[in-house]
């Protein structure tokens, strides 16, 4: 069953019931999956930009926006219209694709990886989680990496309730860590 499935047969009519909500549509669901990468010092390299552009498709499954800047910065030695970043908005099946492989596979190769933290969640039910690296990803191929570049998730839901959002993310399989019980 994939998580799209599972979301609307088992992780919704749950939530309806714990959080006591009566209309469907009001029921806490994840909206869009936004992944970011910033280039940093590839912005005078191209061949180093296209690097990236093609590594964030193979692991989104589309092709990403190239962002550039809106305001020249002498402190870090930038210009306006200088590409700062590449990002990509995912929505639909591509996003529940996309969290599935996240939390089974992905999440659970990271090196003394112990679950993620609770504390990444914004007051707008928001969840940000930064890789330092994008080499866990199946998509991406070991033996071509020149350079490792980091890697921003954020997974925005419909809620404005940050307790209402963990909820929603533990439901759906995000492995939070668990409580760290002293010897």
């Amino acid at each position: 069953m994939s998580l799209m499935e599972y979301y609307k047969k088992e992780v919704a009519p749950s939530l309806m019931s714990d959080l006591d909500i009566k209309n469907v549509m009001a029921v806490p669901r994840v909206e869009k999956v936004v992944l970011n990468v910033g280039i940093g010092t590839a912005k005078e390299n191209k061949a180093e930009l296209d690097v990236i552009v093609d590594e964030l498709t193979r692991i989104a499954g589309q092709r990403p926006s190239v962002r550039k800047a809106k305001k020249s910065v002498a402190g870090f030695a930038i210009r306006q219209g200088q590409p700062v970043g590449v990002a990509a908005t995912l929505r639909g099946k591509r996003m529940y694709d996309f969290l599935e492989k996240l939390f089974n596979i992905v999440l659970p190769r990271l090196r003394d990886f112990r679950g993620v933290s609770l504390g990444s969640s914004d007051k707008q039910g928001n969840y940000t989680l930064g890789m330092i690296e994008n080499s866990v990803f199946p998509e991406i191929d070991l033996g071509k990496i020149t350079k490792v570049h980091g890697l921003e998730i954020t997974i925005v839901t419909n809620t404005k309730d940050s307790g209402q959002a963990a909820k929603l993310l533990e439901r759906m399989g995000m492995p939070f860590e668990k409580e760290h019980i002293p010897i």
